[in-house]
């Protein structure tokens, strides 16, 4: 259970006060860490992106969406926001992809 740090002056609360306090402390730390493994799949999937790597970065696109769907579910991600992170990590792979396919074919002369 999550420690509650407050003022050192002791006020009269009523039970219901303290125990919602209770919770609000617990959830704020669950959610935090179910945001930073959002934020950590992102960041690896962008660093995929950059090292130009097309095999591993359609895997990690893949698990990076089922974790997007996966915060949508726990409240932690709006669905609108989640749409929007989905459709511009899959447009930064297709361009990948188009730029090293672009880059492997010669140019016709």
């Amino acid at each position: 259970m999550a420690q509650v740090t407050g003022p050192t002056k002791i006020k009269k609360r009523k039970k219901s006060v303290l125990k919602r306090i209770r919770q609000t402390a617990t959830r704020t730390l669950r959610n935090r860490a179910l945001r930073s493994r959002l934020r950590n799949q992102i960041r690896q999937f962008r660093r995929l992106l950059d090292t130009r790597d097309l095999g591993q970065a359609k895997q990690a696109l893949h698990e990076t969406i089922s974790v997007i769907d996966w915060a949508v579910r726990k409240g932690i991600l709006h669905k609108n926001a989640a749409a929007r992170h989905k459709s511009r990590l899959t447009s930064r792979l297709q361009a990948l992809s188009q730029a090293t396919s672009s880059a492997a074919t010669p140019a016709k002369t």
